[in-house]
């Protein structure tokens, strides 16, 4: 058997309550497309890094580019597309200005996503 193969049924055989459970639960294009850009947002090591850090403490963005290893530049490019996104919020201290998550969703994302990863 081709490894594909097994991607698909054998016989076509809708079941027509399944088919209307399913596109009655489903999600609207707009919740779609948001959950798309978060996911793609999500998918860069760099920014993985970042939130991960931020996952246990606030940070300066100084903090921040030592951590991954990068410079203030480029982490702070990659801190705007956090925050557009939602997914990180700053607040200002003077001349430094400080990285949380935006909130405890976006923790347990990653958190549930560490978990998946490790499950076998």
């Amino acid at each position: 058997m081709i490894e594909h193969e097994c991607d698909v049924c054998e016989q076509l055989c809708e079941h027509p309550q399944n088919i209307c459970l399913a596109k009655a639960e489903m999600l609207s294009e707009d919740a779609v497309h948001k959950l798309a850009e978060t996911f793609k947002i999500l998918g860069d090591s760099t920014r993985i890094k970042i939130l991960h850090a931020l996952s246990k403490r606030e940070l300066c963005v100084c903090d921040i580019a030592a951590v991954v290893q990068m410079g203030q530049s480029a982490v702070s490019h990659q801190l705007r597309l956090l925050r557009s996104s939602r997914l990180v919020k700053y607040r200002k201290e003077g001349k430094m200005v400080w990285y949380s998550l935006d909130d405890d969703h976006i923790s347990l994302l990653l958190s549930q996503g560490i978990k998946h990863i490790a499950h076998r």
